[in-house]
């Protein structure tokens, strides 16, 4: 129980900690392309543990925590139907998670941040390029994470069609964080 007791004084007083997420500035939007046909949809609902400096990046980290159950798709139909077994099962997968393994610099306000996605228990790593941009007292981060529905069976059995629902889903993230 000691040894417990000093790790976790030791994460807190940490130099690297979570930033302040600002949830209803910050969103999480995807286009899927269906028949040929951009389909756009959101993730209402998730938490972000983020720290970052741009300054420092290499230090940074983020955890992303969603709540599948929140997925808003242009009908109600779509809704539920994303929510079955063979899209995201929800009933047994409600949650998906992005935890960063490294942050790297790429010029100017650029970053790469590669990690693992787990969706629909599948977990996968994966990298996506970002800017960082100051809003006064935030920093706006924003980037897009190209995910292969397939590799995580998002669409099984008559919905693995690539002709129906393309393989590649673009999610689009924008974390609106206190500046460090």
């Amino acid at each position: 129980m000691k040894a417990l007791l000093i790790s976790a004084g030791l994460l807190l007083a940490s130099p690297v900690f979570a930033q302040n997420v600002d949830l209803g500035k910050s969103q999480l939007v995807f286009t899927m392309k269906q028949m040929g046909v951009p389909v756009s949809g959101s993730f209402k609902k998730f938490a972000a543990k983020v720290s970052f400096d741009p300054a420092k990046a290499d230090k940074g980290s983020a955890d992303i925590t969603i709540d599948v159950n929140s997925i808003s798709l242009p009908t109600a139909d779509a809704n539920a139907e994303a929510r079955k077994k063979d899209w995201f099962n929800t009933a047994q997968f409600a949650q998906a998670r992005f935890v960063s393994s490294s942050i790297k610099p790429l010029g100017g306000n650029r970053y790469q941040v590669s990690g693992k996605l787990t969706l629909k228990g599948i977990t996968r790593e994966l990298s996506a390029p970002f800017t960082a941009t100051s809003q006064g007292k935030a920093v706006s981060i924003d980037g897009t994470l190209p995910i292969s529905r397939l590799a995580f069976k998002i669409g099984e059995g008559s919905w693995s069609d690539t002709g129906t629902v393309a393989d590649n889903v673009d999610l689009r993230f924008r974390l609106v964080v206190a500046n460090p």
